[in-house]
């Protein structure tokens, strides 16, 4: 009978990594904090400078730690922002206006709160081409809005409107819509009353990455949103967060009672 495989040793900076991330993990050293110099890490573990640097280099990798050129390696500061992406009290028979959410979070957080803004028209990807009901590669309009917490990217939120739904209205200008895209809608008569998110990961692009400020092995959490009312869907919207600034609350059922 074969002899069994004996199982591969893991290499030693994958072990150093390890540890200095039960390190990190435990609080050992403060966000922001710097991380010790290399000869130190020699030193501490007996190990090569070649080993402490491919162990660094993971942590880099993974957005943990980033190197600072001729001052050292520094934690990435976690400032994280909570976004109710659905919350609990809203409008009566009506989604939750994002922009309203936004600024109330921003408020309790003490922040200031901005956004910038584009509207163009754009052939429709395949996926929102299918929640809307329309052919591959029709022409739909698209409002950006990028959202930036305390001068810092946190989002960008781009909305796909059935084709010719926004035209003529504020949601075509690059400017904010009095009262929130969402009242925008209900006025022309299309109130947005269901919906279904569709949360996934990836990797920013190049531009993505560039504009958020991202580092290595940083990804994006995408949330897409499809919106509906009795007459069928409305629009999808597509919004993008740096994972390392935001965490995605859902709340379900009823507030408690308040006194």
């Amino acid at each position: 009978m074969p002899r069994a495989a004996a199982p591969t040793p893991t290499p030693k900076y994958q072990l150093l990594a390890a540890d200095l991330r039960r390190r990190i993990d435990s609080g050992e050293w403060e966000d922001g904090g710097r991380l010790p110099v290399e000869s130190e890490l020699e030193g501490q573990y007996g190990v090569a400078r070649n080993t402490v640097r491919l162990a660094v280099d993971v942590l880099v990798n993974e957005g943990r730690v980033v190197r600072v050129q001729g001052k050292g390696t520094y934690l990435r500061r976690q400032a994280r922002y909570d976004h109710r992406v659905h919350p609990r009290s809203h409008r009566r028979g009506a989604l939750p206006v994002a922009g309203e959410t936004y600024a109330a979070e921003a408020r309790r957080a003490g922040l200031d709160l901005s956004f910038e803004y584009e509207v163009w028209a754009v052939r429709a990807r395949r996926d929102v081409a299918d929640w809307l009901g329309l052919q591959p590669e029709d022409a739909v309009m698209m409002r950006r809005q990028r959202c930036l917490v305390a001068r810092e990217p946190y989002a960008i939120e781009d909305s796909h409107y059935w084709p010719g739904l926004a035209d003529g209205t504020p949601l075509m200008e690059d400017l904010p819509a009095p009262g929130g895209d969402e009242r925008t809608l209900a006025d022309l008569g299309r109130t947005e009353t269901t919906a279904t998110d569709h949360l996934t990961a990836r990797m920013p692009d190049p531009a993505e990455a560039a504009w958020f400020g991202l580092g290595p092995g940083v990804p994006l959490l995408v949330n897409t949103r499809v919106t509906r009312d009795r007459r069928g869907p409305i629009r999808v919207v597509e919004t993008r967060y740096a994972a390392d600034r935001a965490r995605l609350l859902y709340e379900l059922g009823d507030p408690p009672p308040t006194d």
